[in-house]
């Protein structure tokens, strides 16, 4: 019978972990790739922001601008 290589448990919980801290993909931290693309993401500000700049103009709505940007940093994108 051919014997299978033993493996101490803390190695292999340790490469795991190691292996799940690199990638990011368990943990969703401040650091973690958005989920969603940003055209998808916030359609709510989108719209108020985009009908506003449509009507008014840019200057006139910081205000809706602001709040999308809000928005999207709270979905993890850099804006």
């Amino acid at each position: 019978m051919g014997s299978l290589p033993l493996h101490s448990t803390s190695s292999v919980i340790s490469l795991h972990s190691q292996k799940d801290q690199g990638s990011g993909s368990v943990l969703s931290g401040p650091d973690s790739k958005p989920k969603k693309k940003i055209c998808c993401a916030c359609p709510d500000t989108k719209k108020l922001r985009d009908e506003c700049v449509v009507e008014h103009g840019e200057s006139a709505c910081e205000k809706w601008i602001e709040a999308h940007r809000k928005c999207l940093r709270a979905e993890g994108f850099k804006v």
